[in-house]
């Protein structure tokens, strides 16, 4: 070492040579993260051909913090160079603002991984079996918090500020901010809760019978829960509302209802039975008719102007437009049946009977 500065002071001087040490600090830094830069390029290839999702996260939550690092310890050491040759008092602060650095980039890494494991747990790009978005969402949300609030704290006690005289003011005055904001406290801990029962998730079609709500989730935050309805308008609900209100989760049936009433004319009574045999065997047969579930094809009254039958099955599908697709096609069928026994599909109708009129009484004289 002695040597190589002896080689500098002959080359540039000895009043010039703290500026060459400079000028090759520097360069040694930039070759520094131009080199660690290309490492962790190739480890995220490598990374990409494995089926494991942490192993990507890890090394993308990495890139920036790591480079950041070489570059600030090197260009702060740079900077205790000139500042020990100038006598400057900035020297005193180099230290600090390294410990403050790693804790700020450790922060970092930490937020950036959290960030990127949760992309991956909900994509089925890199998991075959993604997990639910909306509890992945809610944790992520607590651990980035954490580790900011911790980052922060651990700053402050390497400045000298006092955490334990921080948090009991902090627990005196959460008291009054609890009385100043229930209703933000409330829709916290309603979306607490739905995080934790998960009545819905984002992408759920919902609906309340005793507000109203309907359509279709698409974020569930910490004060609001944010609904599609389905003319598009976006419908803002707070969460402490939840708690207090009954929630329907079509999204999660697992089977749809087809329950129609049919009526024949009177005068078809005859074939009824027969009808109700065909009905039945139809709905048996056909392939989007779940078989397994109720299925009731039965004469149910007679009413004012025709002879009722009902149908109670259910179908395969839970999608709304393949439901309405199968439904038209068993009510043709229905008709086609009806039709093919020689009867016809009642309509509203009236019968008159009009009484003979009485004989005509002979007139006095005749």
């Amino acid at each position: 070492m002695k040597n190589f500065q002896n080689w500098l002071v002959s080359l540039a001087g000895e009043q010039f040579v703290w500026i060459v040490e400079l000028f090759l600090i520097v360069l040694v830094v930039l070759s520094l993260g131009y080199i660690l830069n290309r490492m962790i390029d190739r480890l995220e290839k490598r990374a990409a051909q494995t089926k494991t999702v942490w192993d990507d996260a890890l090394v993308e939550a990495s890139r920036k913090p790591l480079v950041w690092l070489v570059w600030i310890l090197g260009i702060n050491f740079a900077a205790a160079v000139a500042a020990e040759k100038m006598n400057s008092p900035i020297q005193a602060l180099i230290d600090p603002i390294n410990r403050v650095a790693v804790i700020v980039l450790g922060a970092l890494f930490l937020t950036n991984f959290i960030k990127r494991a949760e992309h991956n747990l909900i994509s089925p790009e890199f998991i075959s079996d993604p997990v639910d978005p909306t509890t992945v969402k809610a944790v992520a949300k607590l651990l980035r918090a954490s580790v900011i609030i911790t980052a922060l704290l651990i700053a402050m006690q390497l400045f000298g500020y006092s955490i334990s005289g921080l948090l009991a003011f902090g627990g005196i005055g959460g008291i009054a901010v609890g009385f100043a904001a229930k209703d933000l406290l409330a829709n916290f801990f309603g979306g607490l809760m739905i995080y934790l029962d998960r009545p819905f998730s984002v992408g759920d079609w919902v609906r309340s019978p005793d507000k109203e709500i309907e359509g279709t989730v698409e974020d569930v935050g910490w004060r609001l829960t944010r609904i599609r309805t389905f003319d598009k308008r976006p419908l803002y609900i707070p969460n402490a509302v939840f708690a207090n209100i009954s929630v329907e989760n079509p999204s999660r049936m697992t089977n749809r209802r087809i329950y129609e009433t049919i009526g024949v004319r009177y005068s078809d009574l005859s074939v009824m039975a027969t009808i109700i045999d065909q009905v039945t065997e139809m709905l048996l047969q056909h392939e989007d008719i779940d078989s397994q579930q109720t299925m009731i094809v039965n004469f149910n009254q007679f009413s004012a102007s025709s002879l009722d039958f009902f149908i109670y099955t259910f179908t395969k599908t839970t999608r709304w437009v393949e439901f309405h697709q199968i439904k038209q096609d068993v009510l043709l069928q229905v008709a086609a049946v009806i039709e093919a026994n020689g009867a016809e599909i009642a309509f509203p109708t009236s019968t008159v009977h009009l009484e003979a009129p009485p004989e005509a009484l002979p007139l006095k004289g005749q």
